[in-house]
């Protein structure tokens, strides 16, 4: 893969912006700093899944002040490259004419009553690390040029 054109927003979809979205929302901007216009939004908002707050906060992303917002409230002209996120349901339709990547990852929450709220952490972790791993070889391919720094074992004129 060749080097890309940075995109000056990324928006991440998936149904109810619980979960991936708002996971993939709060680690492209770890990773991409003010660099990136990053949101997030689904077709069927319900609200942040603590679960997703949980796992998140175990890698310093806060997003306690985070909430889920509709595919419809998001300005198409405000985007320039969509993800979704959405496995074995109906990804939310974006309307732009922007390039699109799909990321088809399990929704990891669940209503089964037989879940241990170890194993809810650990199908959130799995999706928080499969989203983390593609962000970093996504973000590896832009030509964003990043703050200057000395190379390893150099230093300074002194």
């Amino acid at each position: 893969m060749t080097a890309l054109s940075a995109p000056k927003s990324i928006l991440f979809l998936c149904v109810a912006n619980s979960a991936r979205s708002q996971m993939a929302e709060g680690l492209a901007r770890k990773l991409l700093g003010d660099r990136v216009r990053v949101q997030s939004a689904g077709s069927s908002p319900s609200r942040v899944n603590p679960f997703a707050i949980e796992v998140t906060q175990e890698i310093g992303i806060d997003l306690t002040t985070h909430a889920s917002k509709s595919v419809d409230t998001i300005d198409p002209a405000s985007v320039d490259m969509v993800i979704t996120l959405c496995a074995e349901e109906v990804c939310p339709v974006f309307l732009g004419n922007v390039p699109r990547l799909h990321w088809p990852i399990p929704d990891p929450a669940s209503d089964d009553p037989s879940l241990s709220r170890e194993q809810m952490l650990e199908r959130f972790r799995t999706a928080r690390g499969q989203i983390q791993a593609r962000l970093e070889v996504l973000v590896a391919h832009f030509d964003i040029p990043e703050e200057p720094r000395p190379a390893p074992g150099v230093r300074g004129r002194s």
